[in-house]
């Protein structure tokens, strides 16, 4: 039969190891699909070692030898350098802020290149929130807002026609947007969404007031 016990549970040897290995096979009667793709692995691993700074993450492909370490003191600097690494930087200095609100932690990175695409990532508890939602909601009307006042308050606007809007500032943005939580509300159909409502708020107001500062402390 599928998936009945073979046997009851029982205690192994004992050892001064720590932790715990689950071994597991899927059932090709079940899964059209049996075969790991070591490309969709290593790529997820790699983003958990981004978003985890100094957390070591290992893995080991048995059918070819494949076995790459993935190991980031910077976290989502890296992560941003990474994403970056065929781009050309508007800006050497990835800018980086962290901020915290109740249980609540956040971790922002970006930086602009000269491309016209947007690459923007947003987590949740290391979840890939693909569809966005209220962390990426904040982040984004952070940026808009600040740096529309910037460009405002120093005179760049003079000759620009209408406000600055969010596809203004979205062109060449390679961003990281993570959020640890207690109690993530995820939604839409793969639940790939943030819902929670406080969060928009949170985000924004950590963004607007560190790009802020930054803008202060590096006009170039």
């Amino acid at each position: 039969d599928h998936g009945v016990p073979a046997a009851p549970l029982a205690a192994g040897e004992k050892t001064s190891k720590h932790g715990t290995i689950i071994r597991f096979k899927p059932d090709a009667k079940i899964f059209e699909e049996t075969s790991f793709s070591f490309d969709t692995l290593s790529n997820r691993l790699r983003e958990l070692a981004f978003l985890n700074r100094g957390l070591k993450i290992a893995i080991e492909d048995e059918r070819d030898g494949r076995s790459p370490v993935f190991l980031y003191t910077g976290g989502s600097i890296e992560f941003i350098k990474h994403l970056n690494q065929n781009k050309t930087p508007i800006h050497p200095k990835v800018l980086f802020f962290e901020g915290k609100r109740g249980d609540s932690e956040i971790e922002v990175a970006l930086q602009y290149n000269d491309g016209y695409q947007e690459s923007v990532f947003s987590f949740a508890n290391n979840i890939n929130t693909r569809e966005g939602g209220t962390h990426l909601t904040g982040f984004r009307a952070a940026v808009t807002s600040r740096i529309a006042a910037y460009a405002e308050a120093n005179g760049f606007l003079k000759n620009f026609k209408g406000g600055v809007t969010g596809d203004d500032v979205r062109e060449g943005l390679c961003a990281v947007v993570s959020i640890r939580m207690p109690d993530p509300q995820f939604e839409g159909q793969t639940k790939a969404k943030l819902g929670n409502s406080e969060v928009k708020g949170l985000v924004q107001q950590i963004v607007n007031d560190k790009l802020a500062e930054a803008f202060e402390e590096d006009p170039a």
